[in-house]
């Protein structure tokens, strides 16, 4: 099988997390500068084979979208045009952060290390991935 790729988008950088080949389990890969996004995953598709990729949904509490949805949408334009067999999908984000930083506390990760903000962002695209691959199995 293939590995499923996640991506956390943010304004400055984004959060990157690829399943295991057997589409179980979701690890963090690492995090990019946002403007080389589209290189790294270009250059991962071609070494990896990768079966689809999740993008993080940013929506707000009122169900309505966040305003990083206009940055988000032309990247994705952009990875369909240049991938066009690959599906991407969409996977609502809301509340990651919160359980990224919930997952540094439960890690026993120091207070200095839980303020790295390239970390959360990987755990963040890490739990985005880890529930698509759960909803997929239920």
């Amino acid at each position: 099988m293939s590995r499923i790729v996640s991506i956390d988008y943010g304004k400055k950088r984004s959060g990157i997390a690829v399943s295991d080949t057997l589409q179980l389990i979701a690890n963090g890969l690492t995090t990019v500068a946002t403007h080389e996004l589209f290189d790294f995953i270009m250059d991962y598709v071609r070494k990896e084979p990768v079966e689809r990729i999740i993008i993080g949904l940013p929506k707000q509490m009122n169900n309505e979208y966040s305003e990083n949805m206009k940055n988000i949408e032309p990247f994705v334009r952009r990875l369909k045009k240049a991938l066009p067999d690959l599906p991407i999908e969409y996977v609502d984000e809301r509340f990651t952060s919160v359980l990224a930083h919930q997952a540094m506390i439960d890690g026993g990760l120091k207070k200095k290390a839980r303020q790295n903000k390239a970390l959360v962002d990987e755990i963040s695209a890490t739990i985005i991935l880890q529930s698509y691959l759960e909803s997929k199995r239920n």
